[in-house]
Parts: C-alpha cells; sequence; structure tokens
C-alpha cells in the first residue's frame, strides 16, 4: 500500500505524536491540526485521503466540524474519533456522512484498519475480485468446452453475469478484454448447441427442452391461480439479465427475491415471436392457425403485438379457467403513473398483467438517437443506463406499493438484446423481413456455416408465408448486411443492440419471484 495524506484534527495533538510517528514510519504523510477552524483552513487549501477528527473539541464540535467538511471535500472519508457512544451522537455523525468512527483511547492497529479500509480498500477488493476470476477463468473454459445441456448453459451465463458485474464494480478494467474474449467463446459454443438441439425441442414429448414463453401460464401462473393467490406479472420488454441484476438491489430493499432463474426465450428472440407466444400459450404457428385475425406476418402491415390481452383471454380458456385479469401495456410515464393511482382497482383481479416497453424502447433509440448510443455505448454503460431509468422510475414505486399491499410479482421478459459487430452477407428478394438477426424469406442466399437455417419453419414452431419460406439466424455478435447496401449496413449497425438472434444475451432471460417483506 502506498503512503496516504492524512489529516488529524484533535485538540490533545500533541499527545498522539508517538501515533503519528508510527504512521509516518509506515510510508504516511500526516498534517496536524488542533482545533476546527485551523482544519477547515488547511482543508480548503489541500486534499486529503482521509481525515481523523476528534469528536470533543473546544470551540467548534466535531460535528459542526464535519458538517463544513464534508461541504468543501464531500468524498475525502472523515474517521470520527470520540470517547462518548451515546447513540444520539453516533446517529448524528453518521447523518453527516461519516465514513467510520473508532473508540478512545485508539492504537496504532486501529488507524491503519481505518485507513486500509477507508483509502485502501478500492485497491484490496479489485485485486481479490481479479485474482479470484483469474482463478475462475479456466474452470469456465472448461464449463464452456463440456457444456451439454440447458442447464450446463444457464449455469455458465450465470457466472459469466457475476463476473462481469463484479470486475465492473471493482473499477479494475485490466481483465475486461479477458472476460470479453471468454463470453465471445461462450457464446460460439452455445450458438453450436443451439444448432444442434433446437428443431429437438419442438418434438412431441420431449422433456429435455427448457421451458419456453409459451409454456409460461401453463407451467407458473395457472398452478397458483388454482391455488387462489392473487399474482401480479410484469413482463419488461427486452430485459436482460445483467440489467436484471443491475436493478434487484433497488427491488431487494422493498421485496424478497423468492426465485431467480433463467429461461429460455424462443426463436427468433423478438417481441413478434415471443411475447405473443408468451400469451397464447401456443408457438406462432399454432396461434397463426387458430387465431388468423390475431397473427400478422413480417412483410404485412401493421402492429404485431395488438392482441395480446385477446390472447390471454383465449389462453385461459383454452386451459378452461375462468379467471379475472387485466392487462395493461405501457409505453410511456404518463401512463405508468396512471396505472399506479388506479392500482387499487386493479388488485380486484385474481391476475394483473404488466408489459413495460421502456427498456426495449431505450435499445431502440441506442441506435436511432446519437445522444442514447453517447450514454450508453457499452455494456456497462447500458446496464447504468437501465438503473438510471429504474431508480426514477414509476415502475419501483409500484413495486413499492404492490410490497405493501403484500402482492406476489413476478418479473419476466420476452427476450434480450446483443451489441451486434460483425456483418454477415445475405441476399434475399423485396418480402425478405427487415430485422438484423434474422431473416424470413424465399430463395435465400447465405453462408451456411454462418447461420442457423430452418428451412421447414413448422419443425420449430413458426408459420411461413408459403411453401419455400425459410428462417436463417444470427450468432453471437453477427447483424445480417446486403451486399448491395453493405458499407451503410456496417457504418450505422455496427454496435447497435439488437435482437431476433441466437446468444445468451437474446435467449437466456430472468425468471423472477418476488413476495413482500414482513
Amino acid at each position: 500500500m502506498t503512503g496516504a495524506d492524512i489529516l488529524w484534527v484533535d485538540d490533545e495533538i500533541d499527545l498522539l505524536r508517538i501515533h503519528i510517528l508510527y504512521l509516518e514510519e509506515k510510508g504516511h504523510r500526516v498534517v496536524t491540526a488542533n482545533n476546527g477552524d485551523d482544519a477547515i483552513d488547511i482543508v480548503k487549501e489541500k486534499n486529503f485521503d482521509i481525515i481523523f477528527l476528534d469528536e470533543n473539541m473546544p470551540g467548534m464540535s466535531g460535528i459542526d466540524v464535519l458538517t463544513e467538511l464534508k461541504q468543501i471535500r464531500p468524498h475525502t472519508p472523515v474517521v470520527m474519533i470520540t470517547k462518548n457512544e451515546e447513540e444520539s451522537i453516533m446517529e448524528e455523525a453518521i447523518g453527516s456522512k461519516i465514513n467510520d468512527y473508532l473508540i478512545k483511547p485508539v492504537n496504532p492497529k486501529q488507524i491503519i484498519l481505518a485507513i486500509k479500509k477507508n483509502v485502501d480498500n478500492k485497491r484490496l477488493i479489485s485485486e481479490k475480485i481479479t485474482s479470484r476470476y483469474q482463478t475462475e477463468f479456466g474452470k469456465i473454459n472448461i464449463e464452456i468446452n463440456s457444456a451439454r445441456t440447458v442447464k450446463d448453459w444457464t449455469e455458465i451465463y450465470k457466472k459469466l453475469v457475476y463476473w462481469e458485474l463484479e470486475l465492473e464494480t471493482s473499477g479494475e478494467n485490466t481483465m475486461d478484454e479477458i472476460l470479453k474474449t471468454q463470453k465471445e467463446e461462450a457464446n460460439k459454443e452455445f450458438g453450436k448447441f443451439i444448432k444442434a438441439n433446437y428443431l429437438n425441442w419442438f418434438k412431441p414429448g420431449n422433456e429435455d427442452r427448457p421451458m419456453m414463453p409459451f409454456d409460461f401460464f401453463r407451467k407458473e401462473i395457472i398452478p397458483l391461480l388454482d391455488n387462489n393467490e392473487k399474482v401480479f406479472v410484469l413482463v419488461i420488454d427486452n430485459l436482460r439479465f445483467d440489467q436484471w441484476k443491475t436493478i434487484m438491489p433497488l427491488i431487494r430493499e422493498h421485496m424478497n427475491v423468492e426465485k431467480e432463474d433463467i429461461w429460455y426465450s424462443m426463436l427468433p428472440s423478438a417481441t413478434q415471436y415471443a411475447r405473443n407466444a408468451l400469451f397464447a400459450g401456443l408457438t406462432p404457428s399454432q396461434i397463426a392457425k387458430r387465431y388468423p385475425e390475431y397473427w400478422l406476418n413480417d412483410e404485412e402491415e401493421g402492429g404485431k403485438n395488438l392482441f395480446e390481452e385477446k390472447l390471454l383471454e383465449k389462453l385461459f380458456e383454452m386451459y378452461r379457467r375462468k379467471v379475472k385479469f387485466s392487462y395493461d401495456k405501457i409505453m410511456n410515464n404518463k401512463f405508468s403513473k396512471k396505472l399506479n393511482e388506479n392500482l387499487s382497482n386493479l388488485l380486484q383481479n385474481q391476475l394483473s398483467v404488466v408489459v413495460y416497453n421502456f427498456v426495449d424502447m431505450m435499445s431502440h433509440a441506442r441506435t436511432e438517437i446519437e445522444m442514447i448510443k453517447e450514454l450508453a455505448y457499452d455494456e456497462k454503460a447500458y446496464r447504468a443506463l437501465t438503473l438510471t431509468w429504474f431508480e426514477h422510475s414509476p415502475l419501483l414505486e409500484l413495486i413499492k406499493e404492490l410490497s405493501v399491499q403484500k402482492i406476489k410479482t413476478i418479473i419476466i421478459t420476452d427476450h434480450g438484446s446483443a451489441i451486434v459487430q460483425n456483418p454477415v452477407k445475405i441476399v434475399g428478394d423485396k418480402n425478405t423481413s427487415t430485422n438484423l438477426r434474422y431473416k424470413l424469406g424465399r430463395n435465400l442466399s447465405y453462408n451456411k456455416n454462418k447461420v442457423f437455417e430452418i428451412t421447414n419453419p413448422e419443425s420449430a414452431g413458426l408459420p411461413s408465408t408459403n411453401l419455400s419460406s425459410s428462417y436463417v439466424f444470427s450468432f453471437a455478435n453477427d447483424f445480417f448486411a446486403y451486399p448491395n447496401n453493405f458499407n451503410y449496413y456496417v457504418r450505422y449497425y455496427k454496435g447497435t443492440l439488437q435482437h431476433g438472434g441466437i446468444s445468451m444475451e437474446e435467449l437466456l432471460i430472468p425468471y423472477i419471484v418476488l413476495t413482500p417483506k414482513e
């Protein structure tokens, strides 16, 4: 540990000379003051790594000095030293943003520990996290190369997100490229896993497939309703698992996380397919056949998710359940605040479903609006922007109130998104779908080694617009670009958030059950 610049303020500073000499022997640089006025003047002229402040001094009290010091240097840690252990004094000191406190008489080891805790803790934590990830790196690589099951991949993704957030918290960036490379390798192998297993999941009687959008209400919600539980379902469109982990601490202040799991979206990992399947309890091809009035194909004009409430109504009819439910879609803060004001009426229903579109809108804005692109220029910044939105959103207020009302709350999403980097050439006619991560069309031309192709859409629960229609999906951080406009696509879309393809970020999505705190 390199030496720290220390200010020690005590009206009996001469009696502490032995402590000061000890600190200087350890390489620290100590400036002293025997009253609050001098301390304030010193701090105005010089920045310190840490300040030790006596609580009981003649003239300005330690609390008064603390208030002044925090106004001048708000980020400098202050350690209060006191003979008085009265609770009211400690509460006042903590309220004035004290960082730590020591009870007199203090010994040199206590002082050194306080310095480590308040000055050098970031470096120590950073070094520890980096060391732990270096140890785990090889183990995760082995797991990536040996992954064979749905559960294997959910566990790998959880670990990668964990280390991404840990390294981010530490402020250490020396391992960023190594983790990025490991995630890319994991996504490459995950793509192979999906390619090898996805169509088998749609074969009748396959018990090895994961829970997918069209399973959710049947498997998770109907049993709760049959048990006469009141349930609130929040569908946060395009919420990735790492974003969930970022907002989770705010939620845990008000709700218990009873269950935190990962389930699988479907292909295409896009709202039109995944969320309609969620509310219908059917695959997209089944929806198109059974309810053609509620399904629009990619090339057709009009909104593709306009009938979610109708589909949910049909789902309960299909399973012969009479459920009193409400459905709301939130597109902006005005609607969100109005919903909060109307919450007591919503809670008259056994089931309330609310779709929040803000995260999805933010991901699209990152492509289209230069300012948002600057604010969310990488994964870390994108998570930070999500946290800032959530912290000040009516959605957090809604969750607080649901806790007060003792309502079980389930947070899910329909798909995630990936930051795309690598263009892959594809050729199709004018009726080919426009999504950058998947294409639906006839006579598509592409490099088969770089895509996952489904030439028989029905085998993957997908509708086809004609007999020769096929779907192709991009992997990892690839995106499709047409050769005749290749440079434009690369320039405009490289580094943007997209969804519809095959990556852990798009397909491995959070499923959270929250219960009210007692």
